[in-house]
């Protein structure tokens, strides 16, 4: 059993990718800071954040609504990383690494997903 939303291997794996984000991002041209670079990062921290907020949600509708929103803000990650690349904001390797990181963090959120959709509500209580 998981104490905490930081337990999740999605969670984590969604937070390390934020962290990069904003790694590489902080790169993009300075005209850029209210519009793609801050759309960016607020679609990744989007994704960690959904997930550390439907982890305490005891109702499985409730959990999998947030679960659900997270994908679409990784997905519009997925359109930032070909954006900055084709804007050359971004390198070919650092748009492979950011690909990389958002496909891990997409696998374990869909499987997160799956076992809560395939629990009994009382398995999806985590500890409250």
């Amino acid at each position: 059993m998981t104490q905490s939303f930081k337990d999740l291997i999605a969670w984590q794996k969604a937070h390390e990718f934020v962290l990069l984000v904003y790694k590489f991002t902080n790169t993009f041209p300075s005209h850029e800071r209210f519009g793609l670079m801050s759309q960016f990062q607020r679609a990744a921290v989007s994704i960690a954040a959904n997930i550390a907020e439907g982890y305490k949600k005891t109702g499985k509708s409730d959990k999998l609504r947030l679960m659900n929103v997270a994908q679409g803000s990784l997905e519009e990650c997925r359109y930032y990383i070909l954006l900055s690349k084709d804007l050359k904001y971004i390198t070919e390797e650092i748009s492979s690494i950011l690909t990389e990181r958002i496909e891990n963090v997409s696998r374990l959120l869909n499987a997160y997903c799956k076992a809560v959709q395939g629990s009994k509500f009382a398995d999806i209580i985590e500890d409250s």
